[in-house]
C-alpha cells in the first residue's frame, strides 16, 4: 500500500487522469442505463420510424440503423443526464475544485452543450459505420455509445482541468 501512495504522490497528474476516468464511470453507467431505457421507451412509442434531420443531426438517412427520432432523443437524453452527474462527481472528487459554482457552471454548460451536440450527431454516422462493417444490430447502439464516451473524455478532461475547474490556488 505504501508503494501506491508513493506512486500517487510522485505522479499526481497521472493519478488525476486515472481518477477522472474511473469516476467518469459513474456518468458512463448513467449514460448507458438512460440510453437503454430511453431507446426502449421511444421505440415503444414508434418514434424509431420517424426520421429526424436538423443541422448536423441526421437520423433520417439509414433510419433502420440509427432509430430515427428515438435514436436522437435517447442519445441526447443519456448524454445530458450523464453530463449533469459528471459535473458534480468531477468537481468534488477529481479536481477538488474550489471554483465558485456561479463561475464553473456556465463554463460547464457550454462544455456540456458541445458534448451533447457531438454526442447526438455522432451516433447517426457511427451506427452506420458499425452496421456497414457487419456488427450485429443489437450491439450497434452500445458501440456507438462507447465511441461517444471516448470522444467526450478527449474533449472534457482538458476543458474541465484547465477551464471549468482549474486547480486551487
Amino acid at each position: 500500500m505504501m508503494f501506491l501512495k508513493e506512486w500517487i504522490d510522485s505522479h499526481p497528474n497521472i493519478w488525476e487522469f486515472i481518477k477522472f476516468n474511473i469516476l467518469s464511470n459513474v456518468a458512463t453507467i448513467v449514460n448507458f442505463i438512460v440510453m437503454w431505457i430511453a431507446t426502449s421507451a421511444f421505440t415503444g412509442f414508434g418514434w424509431h420510424l420517424i426520421p429526424f434531420k436538423f443541422f448536423i443531426f441526421n437520423y433520417a438517412d439509414n433510419i433502420e440503423q440509427n432509430l430515427g427520432t428515438a435514436g436522437f432523443l435517447s442519445f441526447l437524453l443519456a448524454t445530458a443526464l450523464a453530463q449533469t452527474v459528471n459535473f458534480f462527481v468531477q468537481k468534488q472528487f477529481v479536481f477538488k475544485s474550489n471554483a465558485a459554482f456561479k463561475d464553473a457552471i456556465p463554463k460547464y454548460i457550454i462544455l456540456a452543450v458541445v458534448l451533447v451536440i457531438v454526442s447526438a450527431a455522432l451516433p447517426a454516422y457511427s451506427q452506420k459505420f458499425f452496421r456497414d462493417i457487419g456488427v450485429s444490430a443489437n450491439l450497434v447502439p452500445t458501440l456507438a455509445n462507447a465511441l461517444n464516451i471516448i470522444v467526450q473524455v478527449v474533449i472534457s478532461y482538458p476543458a474541465m482541468k484547465f477551464i471549468v475547474m482549474p486547480e486551487k490556488k
